[in-house]
């Protein structure tokens, strides 16, 4: 895959850190720039509209979930990819992570080998959903048409509800990225003020009962993701 083009914005309050990773994702290729603090990762971000931002969690003047928060409402980062770098092992911080629209984790100390795999594998996802925008997803045994509201498991038509249907294509559409069931509401239920968490579990559970369990898993108090 060649990344000459992409760009990734790294933000961390430690130069240390910030220089270890630019270091090693020039060398895979991409164009890179920096910040140290939430502030500035939004204002950089405006400028270079970067593919991917790494956000450490914890910085001053304004942390990486409030960054995150606040470039997630704006329209031109809807799709842009944010990993969150932490040291905290505390669970409460990958789910306000999770809330607050981030894709990924990524925990210190950082390992360049295994920072690169993940940096490229989530980018390739990307590039996967925006190839198919897409009317026909086939993932392993599945193949799900959109444009016909089908799915099909080793070619056997399988009959799904419309919104069981828009949950798995939603899913799908980005196999290994977490869905928040805040997320999933606002996606598939905008227009119903009478939805509850307990909606989208049933859901799930129709879901896996249709097409068998090991596709979509859940990840503890946070949500949904699809396992490709």
């Amino acid at each position: 895959m060649s990344t000459a083009k992409q760009k990734i914005l790294v933000v961390d309050d430690e130069p240390d850190i910030v220089e270890l990773i630019a270091y090693n994702l020039k060398r895979e290729g991409f164009q890179v720039h920096t910040a140290a603090n939430g502030q500035d990762a939004v204002a950089t971000a405006k400028r270079v509209m970067p593919d991917l931002i790494i956000l450490d969690v914890m910085m001053p003047k304004m942390d990486g979930i409030e960054a995150c928060r606040i470039m997630r409402a704006m329209p031109e980062f809807k799709s842009t990819f944010m990993v969150f770098l932490t040291a905290r092992s505390e669970e409460y911080s990958e789910i306000a992570g999770f809330n607050v629209g981030a894709d990924d984790y990524i925990a210190k100390p950082i390992k360049p080998r295994a920072l690169l795999s993940r940096i490229n594998a989530i980018l390739r996802r990307n590039a996967a959903a925006d190839e198919t925008v897409n009317e026909r997803l086939e993932i392993s045994d599945l193949v799900i048409d959109r444009e016909a509201f089908l799915v099909f498991k080793n070619g056997e038509k399988i009959v799904l509800a419309k919104k069981e249907f828009e949950l798995l294509y939603l899913l799908a559409s980005k196999p290994g990225k977490v869905y928040t069931r805040e997320v999933i509401l606002k996606n598939i239920w905008e227009d119903s003020v009478v939805v509850t968490n307990r909606t989208i579990d049933v859901h799930i559970r129709k879901l896996r009962e249709k097409i068998g369990e090991r596709y979509v898993s859940t990840v503890k108090g946070v949500g949904y993701k699809f396992e490709a």
